[in-house]
C-alpha cells in the first residue's frame, strides 16, 4: 500500500547518488535519506506517535531536521515546522493550538521550553546538527542512531493531512493551513517540469526550511527529480560565492540577489554556467530583475506562493520573464481576477482581488471553520487576500495584499504602484508605501525610503513624482530609514510601519 507524497518524492532514486553536500563537508546519499528518514520514523513510533498526531519541530537548518519532515511523512505524522525565531510564547500557543503530541527544539532552548511542551501536554525531545556518533546532536537524534534503519511506510492517501503551517499572523493570531499529501506532491511535480529539474542539477540552497519556500518548494522538487543539492546553514555571500561554481541552479528571496549585486566578486564568470536563478516569498523589484541581467546576462525566474497554496504562478522557463510581473497560472491551477466585494470576474488590466484554485490549494485552516469557509467562493476558489491584475500577454501581476489596500478620501490607492514610482527616484534604493489613520481623509499616504546614501532630498523626490501620479496618490509625508522591517522570508512587514507612524498626522 502506498503513502501517497513520502512514494511521489522518491519514486525511483539512484540511491548511490548524493542528494547533499553539507558546509561541514558531509555527504547525504539518497540511501542515507532512506536510513535516517526510516530511523526517524521508528523513534517517532516508539514515543507513540500515531497517525494524524502533530509533531512540531523548531529546530536549526540541518539535514536532520529534513529527516524529520520524511520521517513524520513516512509515519503518517503531520509536520508542523516552526519559524526559529518564536519566542517561547508564540511556540506555547502553536502547540496548544495544534494540540502537539511531541515537539521536537534545539538542544539549547530545552530548559526555556521544557515547561511549554509540558503544559501542553506534548512529550519534548531536542535535535541538534548531527556531527559524529561520540557526541550528542540530540536526544532525538541519540534515539534515531540504534533504531532499524527500515521501516514499513504507514499508508496515507491523497487527502490525507501532511503539515500544517501555520500563517505570519500579522493580523490576529496566527492561523494554521492544513496542507495534504496531494497539495505538496502535485506542486512539486508541476514545479520540476516547468523548471525543468533532472538528475543532473545541483541546487544552491540557502533558505530557511521552516517555510514553503525551502522545504516544500525546493527540497521536494529536488528530490522528486532526484538532483543534488548543496545545503547551506543560512545565506551569506562568501558562502554562495564559493559554492555557486559546483551549482546549477538556485532558488531564493529577493535579498539574496541585492545582496550579491552589492558585491563585486558576483561576476558574469561566476554565474555563467547556472542554469536558473528562482526568486520568490516577497516582490522581487523590477530595477533588481533588470540589473541582474546587465551584471549576468541571467534572467531571473519570479514565480508567486503562499503558505495555502504552494506556488500559484511562474514566469516560463521558455520565454519571456517579464520584470515585475510572477508569470502565469501553473498546469492545474485556476486563476481569476475579481471584485473583492461581488465576487465578479473583472477583465484583464483592472485590479481585483486574486482567487485560485487546484490540486495544490489547502483544504482550510486548522480548527477555524468558519475562518476558512470566509475564505473560499461558493465554487472553490479560495481568495488569497492578494491585489493584482493580469496585463494583455496574460502575465500576473501583484499589486499588493489587500489589507494593505489604502483609502483615502474614498479613492482606492494601491502602494505598490506609488513605490514603483518612488523607487524610480535618485537615491531611492527601496521604498514601502502605507496608509495611516487622517482626521481629514481617513487615510493618508506615508512613503518610507531606504537611500543609497544618508542625502536624500524628499522635497525634491515629491516635486519630482508631482507629475507622475494623481494628487491624491501621493505622499503626504516621507520618512527615510536605514532600513526596512522584514520578516525572516525577507518581506517587509508593513504592519510595523503602520503602527511606527500611526500618530504622525495626529500629533
Amino acid at each position: 500500500m502506498a503513502n501517497h507524497l513520502f512514494d511521489g518524492l522518491f519514486s525511483n532514486p539512484d540511491v548511490s547518488k548524493p542528494l547533499a553536500q553539507l558546509h561541514d563537508g558531509r555527504w547525504y546519499t539518497y540511501q542515507d535519506a532512506l536510513d535516517v528518514s526510516a530511523r526517524f520514523a521508528n523513534v517517532l513510533v516508539v514515543l507513540g506517535v500515531q497517525p494524524g498526531d502533530r509533531v512540531a519541530v523548531q529546530v536549526p537548518k540541518s539535514m536532520e531536521a529534513v529527516m524529520v519532515y520524511l520521517a513524520c511523512v513516512r509515519a503518517g505524522a503531520v509536520f508542523l515546522p516552526l519559524n526559529t525565531a518564536y519566542t517561547a510564547s508564540e511556540v506555547d500557543y502553536f502547540l496548544s493550538d495544534a494540540v502537539a503530541s511531541l515537539f521536537i527544539c534545539d538542544p539549547v532552548n530545552a530548559d526555556e521550553l521544557k515547561a511549554v511542551a509540558a503544559s501542553n501536554g506534548a512529550k519534548l525531545e531536542t535535535l541538534g546538527v548531527f556531527v559524529n556518533e561520540d557526541i550528542s546532536a540530540g536526544t532525538f537524534a541519540d534515539k534515531g542512531l540504534s533504531a532499524s534503519p527500515s521501516f514499513e511506510n504507514v499508508v496515507r492517501g491523497a487527502d490525507d493531512l501532511a503539515a500544517i503551517l501555520y500563517t505570519s499572523g500579522t493580523t490576529g493570531r496566527s492561523k494554521g493551513a492544513m496542507l495534504s499529501h496531494e497539495n505538496l506532491l502535485s506542486n512539486s511535480k508541476e514545479l520540476c517540469a516547468l523548471w525543468r529539474f533532472t538528475a543532473d542539477d545541483v541546487l544552491l540552497h540557502a533558505l530557511p526550511i521552516f517555510h514553503t519556500h525551502g522545504l516544500f518548494v525546493a527540497i521536494n522538487v529536488n528530490l522528486i527529480a532526484g538532483a543534488s543539492m548543496i545545503f547551506l546553514p543560512a545565506f551569506t555571500n562568501d558562502a554562495i560565492i564559493e559554492n555557486m561554481p559546483k551549482a546549477t541552479s538556485m532558488m531564493g528571496v529577493p535579498t539574496f540577489y541585492t545582496r550579491l549585486l552589492g558585491d563585486d566578486r558576483f561576476t558574469s564568470e561566476l554565474a555563467a554556467h547556472m542554469r536558473l536563478f528562482i526568486s520568490g516569498s516577497a516582490p522581487l523589484l523590477a530595477e533588481t530583475h533588470v540589473e541582474f541581467e546587465e551584471r549576468t546576462g541571467k534572467r531571473i525566474l519570479e514565480r508567486y506562493g503562499m503558505t495555502e497554496t504552494n506556488m500559484n504562478t511562474s514566469n516560463p522557463y521558455d520565454g519571456e520573464r517579464k520584470a515585475g510581473t510572477v508569470g502565469f497560472p501553473l498546469p492545474g491551477v485556476s486563476l481569476r481576477i475579481c471584485d473583492a466585494t461581488t465576487g465578479q470576474e473583472l477583465p484583464n488590466g483592472e485590479v481585483g482581488s486574486i482567487e485560485v484554485k487546484g490540486d495544490n490549494v489547502f483544504s482550510g485552516y486548522w480548527k477555524m471553520p468558519e475562518k476558512t469557509a470566509e475564505e473560499f467562493r461558493e465554487d472553490g476558489f479560495f481568495i488569497t487576500g492578494d491585489l493584482g491584475i493580469i496585463d494583455e500577454d496574460g502575465y500576473v501581476q501583484i499589486v499588493g495584499r489587500g489589507k494593505d489596500l489604502i483609502i483615502s478620501g474614498g479613492y482606492n490607492i494601491y502602494p505598490k504602484e506609488i513605490e514603483l514610482v518612488l523607487d524610480e527616484q535618485e537615491g531611492v534604493l527601496e521604498s514601502a508605501v502605507v496608509g495611516v489613520p487622517h482626521p481629514d481623509f481617513g487615510e493618508s499616504v506615508v512613503g518610507v525610503l531606504v537611500g543609497q546614501n544618508n542625502n536624500l532630498d524628499c522635497d525634491a523626490i515629491m516635486a519630482n513624482i508631482k507629475d507622475k501620479m494623481a494628487r491624491f496618490k501621493q505622499p503626504k509625508l516621507l520618512m527615510v530609514v536605514d532600513e526596512l522591517p522584514r520578516n525572516t522570508m525577507g518581506k517587509v512587514q508593513k504592519n510595523v510601519l503602520r503602527e511606527t507612524y500611526k500618530d504622525v498626522f495626529s500629533e
